[in-house]
């Protein structure tokens, strides 16, 4: 069994079991256990279309480099049964040098997956987890994955101990004795552990969805409102116990109209406020979101993306959620398009459309996705904003007290109800400077370029991409993608290609100074995405910020693009 030659003797484990199975737990615990031997890891899941219930597949790759995707191919599956694992075929691929631990109890290897050739291992799982009082298989297996994998068995007791804390003495106690069991019953170990990645103090294991908790609570949100929806609703489950700690709190709307108007009512009172959902409910917003546009009230908008449209694919990840984020809103209504490039930079990318939103007072919407939201990994400390940015608010009015005054960038002191003499109007109709509705085309063309020119004018400074590498060949790509591709960079690199890459984290409004300025003398451009319609290539055509004869690498979810794809696509044609 080889190494992913790409990532330094990465490994990549797939678990997968039917509902209740406990392949997911599983995952949990092998990535904290890798995390406890010095290595950084990746967890991604998989579960069918119900959301609820049914077959999952937990995805874990360690080594001892930060990882920021899957690699092309598995080292280890590990069946806890075979029911409805067809569906995962795709997502799992195996090769000659691979291996499958299963028990012969549960079945054949089915023909989907044996047919790659992959070396077959029986073990009597279940044996030894019926041995063992409340044993389960899948602890029994977890402990064989840990010593083929070279992990050290108190790493994987520490796991157990770290992901069952709150299940109670005689479950960790049975869970224990499995993986020990497990681990005994391990024929040899098929690698050696990837060494570890220098020092291990500091490091987070922290998931997509709560690392734009952690932001938003960074950035100062203390009130949420949401309609739960899949794959948002962890960070909503996260916030609401945290939000408390802080003095703030966090509503379940009745739906996603209710939610975003709710948000948009705690800013005006002075609360900054965030909203989280996936397509479907962004959909629903966006005439709120308008309203927060047109009376400059900061409004923060996490949308966890997924496959569409409509219901689509709910639990599996796509990027085509760009199109409606850029264009939805009726009318000129200009806003921020943000997106965090990884799990960690899920922390870095909600704080800063937070402070954004409340220092330009508008609209931030923040597009994460299914396969950022309901991953883990093992990661440095997230940085924070270098300047944190706030809500510029008028406490003592003048007599002449102006809210939508025309001021030289466009940002316009507010005042919070209840302030003597800051009494203004603010809804969605047209106005005047003082916030008189209006319908006078002056008063139209003054607003509209005032609510432009707070945007375009402000000064994002360098965190508007993530810039590496030179050479005359660019990738141009956004959010979750950015892993695969920086990936697949290395590989380029590493057979002689230079590679320099783009990762844009704000996307509107469009740095095109700064885009143009990094690609400046590149002799290839690609722009690498998860959709079908090439949505951000098409982008930025339309705003004329590629060069000529820039090529497109566009596919839709729910397969994650993988880092030897990219290599695949951008070799073909040089």
């Amino acid at each position: 069994m080889n190494s992913d030659s790409s990532s330094a003797r990465a490994l990549s484990v797939a678990i997968t079991g039917s509902g209740g199975s406990g392949a997911v737990t599983a995952g949990l615990i092998l990535l904290e256990a890798a995390a406890r031997a010095g290595c950084y890891g990746l967890l991604t899941r998989s579960s069918g279309p119900q959301i609820r219930g049914g077959e999952s597949a937990a995805m874990v790759r360690f080594g001892g480099q930060p990882l920021g995707c899957m690699g092309d191919r598995f080292d280890l599956l590990v069946g806890l049964d075979w029911l409805n694992v067809n569906r995962f075929a795709d997502e799992i691929p195996l090769d000659g040098e691979g291996v499958i631990l299963f028990d012969p109890g549960v079945g054949a290897v089915p023909p989907a997956l044996a047919g790659s050739g992959a070396r077959q291992v029986p073990l009597p799982l279940k044996e030894q987890a019926a041995a063992i009082d409340g044993g389960r298989l899948n602890m029994v297996a977890l402990g064989a994955v840990g010593a083929i994998c070279g992990l050290p068995r108190e790493a994987l007791a520490a796991g157990v101990e770290r992901v069952l804390a709150d299940k109670g003495g005689s479950v960790l106690e049975a869970s224990l004795a499995c993986v020990a069991a497990g681990y005994a019953l391990a024929p040899e170990p098929f690698v050696a552990l990837p060494a570890p990645g220098g020092g291990t103090e500091g490091r987070w294991n922290i998931g997509g969805n709560e690392a734009c908790g952690v932001g938003a609570l960074r950035g100062g949100v203390r009130f949420v409102a949401a309609y739960p929806i899949t794959p948002a609703s962890e960070m909503l489950e996260w916030l609401a116990p945290r939000l408390e700690q802080v003095g703030g709190s966090l509503l379940q709307a009745e739906d996603e109209l209710a939610s975003v108007n709710m948000i948009i009512g705690a800013s005006f009172g002075g609360v900054p406020s965030l909203t989280a959902t996936s397509g479907p409910g962004l959909s629903l917003m966006l005439e709120g979101l308008g309203l927060a546009v047109a009376s400059e009230i900061p409004a923060v908008v996490v949308n966890v993306m997924r496959g569409g449209p409509s219901t689509g694919i709910p639990t599996k990840s796509e990027q085509s959620d760009l199109n409606i984020a850029l264009h939805g809103m009726h009318g000129d209504a200009p806003h921020l398009v943000l997106a965090p490039l990884s799990i960690r930079d899920c922390v870095f990318t909600t704080q800063w459309a937070v402070e954004l939103a409340e220092h330009l007072q508008t609209v931030a919407l923040v597009l994460s996705d299914q396969s950022l939201g309901q991953s883990r990994v093992i990661t440095e400390a997230p940085v924070r904003t270098p300047a944190p940015l706030a809500r510029r608010v008028e406490e003592e009015p003048e007599e002449d007290y102006r809210r939508y005054a025309l001021t030289a960038d466009g940002v316009s002191p507010m005042t919070l109800p209840g302030v003597p003499g800051g009494i203004y109007t603010a809804d969605g109709l047209e106005h005047n400077e003082r916030g008189t509705p209006s319908s006078q085309a002056a008063d139209h063309q003054a607003q509209l370029d005032k609510r432009l020119r707070k945007l375009e004018g402000f000064d994002y400074g360098p965190a508007w991409a993530e810039l590496h590498g030179a050479g005359p060949l660019a990738i141009v790509t956004w959010g979750s993608t950015a892993g695969a591709v920086l990936e697949a960079a290395g590989r380029l690199e590493a057979g002689g290609t230079p590679v320099r890459i783009i990762a844009l984290r704000l996307l509107a409004p469009l740095r095109r100074a700064a885009l143009a300025e990094a690609l400046a003398g590149a002799e290839r451009v690609w722009v690498v995405e998860q959709n079908h319609g090439a949505q951000l290539f098409r982008y930025l055509h339309a705003e004329q910020a590629l060069p000529a004869g820039a090529r497109s690498l566009a596919r839709p979810g729910p397969l994650p693009l993988r880092p030897g794809e990219i290599v695949a696509a951008v070799t073909a044609t040089a």
